[in-house]
This record gives structure tokens, sequence and C-alpha cells, in this order.
């Protein structure tokens, strides 16, 4: 029996001994209080009574940072809401370094939104997101270092001015779009009219060359009209002479350079000149 007793006791005590780490944890023992070791995945053995166990999650976790109002470098106040992503990557240090690393992170987080945005306006602010994320990033990892914590990401979920403001914006927006509209516009006509006016001046152009083309042509065929008039009025002559030659029964030679009336008189012959 008092075997029995024994093993049912010592089954009972590596009962409560037994601890289960899963994969997205570790585990850091401590004996009596003080740090002993730190616990990978899968089964592990503590002493009951004398030695304890404390889970810490290693996986990407989020912080959500409550919405505040941050005031601008042009003195506005906007609602700023945020999440930090991070993850453990020494686990004694989260536990023996800060008191409660997440709401650590948390308050952290807060105040450098705060710095970062008042250094910029409200439009500013709203336009370079990724470089308030970014530095808002590098500040959290170089003051959480001794937390064992890495900043992962930062994201801005809004920054919303008040409504007042939020509608001066839209009709400063709207106005500046209608001014690029009109801007346009203005731009469209012009170079509609330029065009009209380089086509205009194009067609004169060739309304022009062409009047010059057609005056050219007449006048050269105003020349050769002339050049054939000329010259049939000079055949017409010769045979005029050649007519009146052979009227008074005068001798036509035939020379290789045309046609010579010749006046035969007695026996001397007359030679009529070519023209």
């Amino acid at each position: 029996m008092v075997v029995y007793i024994i093993g049912i006791v010592i089954l009972v005590i590596f009962g409560f001994g037994v601890r289960i780490v899963r994969p997205t944890h570790r585990m850091v023992i401590e004996t009596f209080g003080k740090y002993s070791k730190t616990a990978e995945a899968g089964f592990n053995w503590i002493i009951p009574l004398v030695q304890s166990g404390r889970y810490v999650n290693i996986t990407e976790q989020m912080v959500d940072i409550e919405p505040q109002m941050v005031i601008t470098r042009d003195k506005l106040n906007a609602e700023v809401d945020a999440v930090v992503y991070y993850q453990v990557k020494n686990v004694v240090n989260s536990l023996y370094n800060v008191e409660n690393h997440k709401r650590q992170l948390s308050s952290l987080a807060r105040t450098t939104l705060r710095a970062v945005i008042g250094k910029m306006s409200l439009t500013e602010a709203n336009e370079k997101r990724n470089e308030v994320n970014s530095e808002v990033e590098k500040v959290l990892t170089k003051e959480t270092l001794s937390y064992g914590l890495q900043v992962l990401r930062v994201e801005i979920q809004r920054i919303e001015p008040p409504r007042d403001v939020q509608e001066a914006m839209n009709k400063v927006v709207k106005a500046e779009q209608e001014k690029i509209s009109a801007m346009d516009l203005a731009t469209a006509t012009e170079t509609k009219a330029d065009g009209e006016r380089r086509a205009s001046i194009k067609k004169a152009e060739g309304q022009r060359q062409a009047s010059i083309l057609e005056a050219e042509g007449k006048a050269q065929a105003f020349t050769l009209i002339n050049k054939s008039f000329i010259g049939n009025s000079q055949i017409l002559k010769k045979l005029e002479v050649t007519q009146k030659s052979l009227e008074n029964n005068s001798k036509i030679i035939l020379t290789e350079k045309g046609i010579t009336p010749q006046l035969i008189i007695g026996d001397l012959p007359m030679k009529f000149d070519k023209k």
C-alpha cells in the first residue's frame, strides 16, 4: 500500500509539473521567482511549487492606438487613429524590462504621433501619410529596443479635422479644381484658335501659290503661241513668195536648206533672200 501511495503521489506531482508549449509561444521558467530558462515549443516539465512558467506570445501582434486630438502646425485640431504591428523577439526582456509591453507601446505610439504630426500642417499630414508612418515606426523601433520588441509597421487609419474645417477644405479643393478646369478650357480654346489661324495661313499660301502657277502657265502658253504665230507668219510669207514666183513663170530650186525660190530672168537666175 505504501508503494502504491508513493507511486500515486509521484504521478500527481509529475502531472502538476507538465507544461505543453505551443509553437506560437515561449515559456519563461522561474525558480523561486528567479529566471531559470526559456522553454521552447513542445513538452516541458517544471518542479511543482518550486518552479513556475510564464507564457509569451511570439507571433505578430497588433496594438490599436485609441483616437486622439492632435494640434497640427497650422493650429488645427485633427482626430488621429492608428495601429501598430509588432513582434516579441526577446521574451526575457519583454517580461523583465517593462511591466506591460503592449500598454507601454500604445502609450509611446500616442506620444510619437502627436510629436510627428504636430510638425506638419493638416494638408501635409493627409498627403504624406506614408512619411508619417515611416517616421513613427523609426522612433518606436528605437525606443522599444530594450523591451525585446520589433515594430513591424505603423498604419494611420484616419486623420480627420473638425467638420467646419473639413467643409472649408472641401470648398478650397473644389475652387482649385474649377480653376484648373477653366485654365484647361482656355488652353484648349487658344490651341483651337491657333490651329484655325495656321490652317487659314496655309490655305492662303496654297491659293497664292496656285495663282502664281496659273499665271506662269498662262505666260508660258502665251509665249508658245507667240512663237508659233511668228513661225507660221514666216512660212506663210515664203508660200506667198513661192506663189508669186510660180505666177511669174519662175523656177524653184530645191536645196538641202529647204525651198529657195529663184526668179529666172533671161538666163540669169535671181535668188531671193530667205526672209
